[in-house]
Parts: structure tokens; sequence; C-alpha cells
């Protein structure tokens, strides 16, 4: 099945980001936005993982990530890749994210002991807003993005990491929680 592993915005954070999408969804670019409830902090894709590998998998994500102490995070700024002048995608920072990297970073060793290939690209945390699909509207979006961007209010506590299946549709990919990992050290 198709897994990755994430930290999950709560649903009040969501909430928030739910309402910038549509906010921003008004310039009628051609963007596919994500939905609040399924966006989310990438720390692994995994791709194509075996119901026979994935619990191992699981129980080393377990044994080792509940050593780590939650954290807080908050929403920051928001910006493209490669760059908000020219973005294949849109996304939310996120300040205080130290933690989050080191937990990435733990994440992927666990992985890469499984036979995971390591990411070559760096750790950039971030919250996919939308992904261009094409220039239909899209320099008046980003004008916006870059003159008068939205304030976001939003901290939160990162205290479990989820392991998640994604399942492909015509509609986009629908995520299921298979697993939430709790961060059980102390602060």
């Amino acid at each position: 099945m198709r897994t990755f592993i994430a930290v999950t915005p709560p649903a009040q954070v969501a909430a928030q980001l739910d309402a910038l999408v549509r906010d921003l969804a008004r310039f009628d670019a051609d963007v596919r936005w994500s939905a609040g409830a399924s966006i989310h902090v990438t720390l692994k894709f995994l791709g194509e993982v075996s119901s026979e590998l994935l619990p191992e998998l699981v129980a080393a994500l377990r044994q080792r990530v509940r050593l780590s102490a939650p954290f807080d995070l908050e929403l920051q700024d928001l910006g493209g890749f490669p760059s908000l002048r020219s973005p294949r995608v849109l996304w939310c920072g996120l300040a205080g994210h130290q933690r989050l990297s080191e937990l990435q970073s733990e994440v992927e060793g666990i992985c890469t002991g499984f036979g995971y290939e390591p990411e070559q690209r760096p750790f950039r945390p971030h919250l996919t807003l939308g992904r261009v699909r094409g220039k239909r509207n899209l320099q008046p979006l980003v004008e916006h993005l870059a003159s008068a961007p939205p304030s976001l209010h939003g901290k939160f506590t990162v205290d479990h990491v989820d392991v998640y299946r994604s399942t492909l549709r015509r509609t986009g990919a629908v995520y299921d929680v298979l697993e939430a990992i709790a961060l059980e050290g102390e602060r």
C-alpha cells in the first residue's frame, strides 16, 4: 500500500488553513488546492509498502519516535517551490521547526534501516496548500501573496506522528491514518 509518515495539525489549525485555501481559490487560478483536513507535513514518503513489512516498520518507529518530546510549531508565512514568482507548489511555512527537523531525521534514519533510499533534497518543513497545474490566473494570485500575504495565527503542539495510507482517486489522493505514534518524551 502507498504509505507516508507525517505530522498533522489539529482540527482548529486545519480549519484556518482550509479558510485560507478557500480565500485563495477566489483568484480562480489553475491550482489543485488541498483540503484543510488533508494538510500535513510529510516526514517521509515511502511509496508502496508491503503489508508484511508495515507492522515491523511501525514497531521500529514506535520504539524510537515515542522517545521524542512533544514540541510547538506555528504557522509562519506563505511561499512557493521552487519560488513564489514561479511556483509549482504553494505552501505555508512553520516557525519553530528545529525539533521537527530532528524528528524528520530520526524517521529518515529508521526508514533507511528498512532499505528505503534517503531523501536527497534538504528537509524544508511546510504545509502544502496547493499544486499549480497551469498558468491561468496564476499571476494575480502570486502578486496577492507577495504584496498582501494573509495573516496567519496558528500555533499547535506536535504530540504524535501519523503513518498514512494514500489511495489515489480521480478526485485526488485520500489519506487514512493507519497508526498514530505518540511522542512521550519529557519536554
